[in-house]
């Protein structure tokens, strides 16, 4: 078995997928769509939105396998994000990458897989879209073209999840700033107070 290099862009990677705020969150219904239309369209019994984490692949939306995670050095999806496009494994048993890789020779006894890597707009690869099946096969051009499709949907929705985490980071900040301009108002309307009160006192 062959473990994935670790990509050049490893910590700024580590750091966009934190900075997103979705490893170990719910299943959510944008995600198990994509995941199923991509399934169906491949003819697979499995498909996944994988994430690759430091030491795991943590799966956002599953259908065929329970949403969970595997170790990164195990992982097909690992393999991938190293790939600009769609990665494919044909036949795991004939490829000395993942012949004797115990989710090959085990359950889920994967022997065809594609990924398409997906992103967010600084580019970093944060996972995969994937579809995977228990015997050997391959995708025919309309199949790996609606994979690809599919995989940019993710990116859009992890996109606008970014999006909606700096808006309301900034909102949150907004609030603390009227917050604290609403103490200095009060602050200064006392010391206004305590001087007129001084004034008419010494007058």
């Amino acid at each position: 078995m062959q473990a994935a290099a670790i990509p050049p862009n490893e910590t700024e990677r580590l750091a966009t997928l934190r900075a997103l705020g979705i490893l170990d969150t719910d299943a959510e219904p944008e995600f198990d769509e994509l995941v199923t239309l991509a399934a169906t369209l491949c003819g697979t019994p499995i498909g996944l939105v994988s994430l690759v984490d430091a030491d795991r692949q943590w799966f956002k939306a599953a259908i065929g396998l329970p949403r969970g995670e595997s170790r990164r050095s195990l992982a097909f999806c690992a393999h991938a994000i190293l790939q600009e496009s769609v990665f494919t494994v044909e036949d795991a048993t004939a490829d000395h990458r993942f012949a004797d890789n115990p989710m090959v020779l085990n359950q889920p006894n994967i022997r065809f897989y594609a990924g398409m890597p997906i992103s967010t707009s600084n580019g970093h690869p944060l996972g995969t879209l994937c579809v995977i099946d228990t015997v050997s096969r391959r995708l025919n051009p309309e199949q790996k073209q609606a994979l690809e499709i599919l995989g940019r949907q993710v990116n859009v929705r992890l996109e606008l999840r970014m999006q909606r985490k700096s808006l309301q980071q900034v909102l949150a900040e907004i609030h603390e700033v009227r917050a604290k301009l609403s103490q200095t108002q009060r602050q200064l309307e006392e010391a206004n107070q305590r001087l007129e009160e001084l004034t008419k006192s010494g007058s």
